[in-house]
């Protein structure tokens, strides 16, 4: 399976390029939704990266790709700039998830 990265910039699309990994870069949402509705057509595609841009800015169409597709995985990565995210993210998602305090 493949890993194929949705970006909202180039210099990301360069450094996945470098490591092997195809893309597109989209800027509004309807080129975001057709290049979603390409990677999910492809069956070869196991993974989509997306840009935590896309997912601040278009949380709905994210959420409800994931909702409706098992395949492929869908992961926000951080771009260029660095994450978006609080620095505890992930212990914050665990004791969310199973109720345990890290």
């Amino acid at each position: 399976m493949k890993m194929y990265l949705i970006s909202d910039n180039i210099d990301t699309q360069t450094g996945m390029r470098l490591a092997g990994i195809d893309g597109v870069v989209v800027h509004e949402l309807d080129e975001l939704r057709t290049a979603l509705e390409r990677a999910l057509a492809d069956r070869e595609i196991g993974i989509i990266l997306l840009t935590e841009k896309f997912g601040r800015e278009f949380p709905d169409l994210i959420e409800e790709t994931k909702l409706h597709h098992r395949l492929p995985l869908i992961i926000e990565i951080p771009d260029r700039h660095g994450t978006g995210r609080k620095p505890d993210f992930i212990t914050s998602f665990v004791n969310e998830s199973i109720g345990l305090k890290l």
